[in-house]
């Protein structure tokens, strides 16, 4: 495994980051592997519950876990014509009975790196109580988390567990995010996502082994930037919201970081621009929903300082033409080649790498150390200091 932004020193706090970043795309197909050796399992769950037309898919999870939902919801309630909600466990738990207000029957799907977070396992619990009947299929990095004991041995529930090596070790979630949302795709959406992993591998390795990504990453950053602005359509929204955690949290809150959908953004949360502003646009495959990317994309040009824009796209013929224009200025299309075929939920596993590797570097440029941003304890890699309060009738 190499990677453009090498070995880190062991004195920058960056070597499980750095590591994590670039093993994705080998989990990937690791991942995989472990659903199709899953398969009839899978299946022997699955089947009978999205055989019924009443069914209601809730995808879950806290922070990171949450957006693994949202990238998923659009794609799963079109290819399932069931419907499908991503509800954060922090919304589920805090109210439960407004988050599963209908008594229907349910297959809550949960993200978990680590399993051990309060709200993960009691996001589980107080669906068993608030609803009559509730299926679990726990998406889990941890085998020894308190999610996946505690639903392996519970005949409505399902646990599939990533590889160890997703289980990150630094703080914030990055291999255990890509693997558990491919995972997702491949068990709900079955045959019409084979392959797929090993192009989004191909695509990801293009970026992590690139010297060239490396130096139009710095380049984007070279600005020491203030705010960053990270913009999707449909799946890759969530994206966004992922990409823009990523830069909270490894640059310890200090390179403010703001997500929005495309259309969303001119009403209201456009007020965060200035002119140390830099803003990084998801391009959607679709050609209908990649018309309103490519409107803010080119509305962010004339806004912006020169070199301040990205678009973060799949089309080599768009790649090709903006690098020419704006070659070393760390502006123009980042490409995602072999991706141009690939719906937007995919295409968001590769993407997503491109603000791993800015957060990694703004979090560096700062004299931080990635995989512990908070060293003072104020932020902590399985969250701590929730009070659980019961449920009553």
């Amino acid at each position: 495994m190499t990677t453009s932004f090498g070995t880190p020193s062991p004195d920058d706090g960056a070597a499980h980051t750095v590591r994590e970043i670039a093993q994705q795309p080998a989990l990937w197909r690791e991942v995989d592997k472990i659903v199709a050796a899953s398969r009839d399992a899978l299946d022997a769950f699955l089947h009978p519950l999205l055989a019924r037309g009443d069914l209601r898919v809730v995808l879950t999870g806290a922070g990171t876990s949450a957006f693994a939902g949202q990238v998923l919801q659009p794609a799963l309630a079109r290819r399932l014509g069931r419907r499908v909600d991503a509800v954060p466990t922090t919304d589920l738990v805090a109210d439960p009975r407004g988050c599963l207000a209908e008594d229907v029957p349910t297959l809550l799907v949960s993200f978990a790196r680590s399993g051990d977070s309060p709200e993960s396992v009691a996001a589980t619990a107080l669906a068993d109580q608030v609803l009559s009947e509730v299926h679990h299929l726990v998406i889990t990095c941890n085998e020894q988390g308190h999610l996946a004991r505690e639903h392996a041995k519970l005949p409505t529930s399902h646990v599939l567990l990533m590889p160890a090596e997703s289980n990150d070790r630094g703080f914030a979630m990055t291999s255990s995010f890509t693997c558990m949302t491919l995972a997702a795709l491949l068990a709900l959406g079955g045959s019409a996502y084979d392959g797929v992993a090993e192009h989004l591998a191909r695509a990801a390795e293009s970026i992590t082994e690139s010297s060239a990504v490396d130096r139009t990453v710095g380049a984007l950053l070279e600005s020491a930037p203030e705010r960053i602005v990270f913009l999707g359509s449909g799946p890759l929204k969530g994206l966004a919201e992922e990409s823009a955690l990523k830069v909270l949290e490894l640059t310890g809150g200090t390179l403010m970081a703001v997500a929005e959908s495309s259309l969303g953004f001119r009403h209201g949360p456009k007020a965060v621009l200035n002119d140390r502003s830099v803003a990084v646009v998801y391009m959607s495959n679709d050609p209908y929903t990649r018309k309103y990317d490519q409107d803010i994309h080119a509305e962010l040009c004339g806004n912006l300082p020169a070199g301040s824009v990205v678009a973060v796209s799949a089309d080599a013929a768009e790649s090709a033409d903006s690098g020419a224009r704006t070659q070393g200025t760390g502006a123009g299309a980042w490409p995602l080649p072999g991706l141009d075929g690939v719906e937007d939920v995919a295409l968001a596993l590769s993407a997503v790498v491109y603000a791993q590797l800015i957060a990694l570097r703004a979090s560096l440029a700062r004299g931080l150390r990635p995989d512990n941003p908070f060293p003072s304890g104020e932020i902590n890699r399985v969250v701590q200091g929730v009070t659980l309060h019961s449920l009553h009738h």
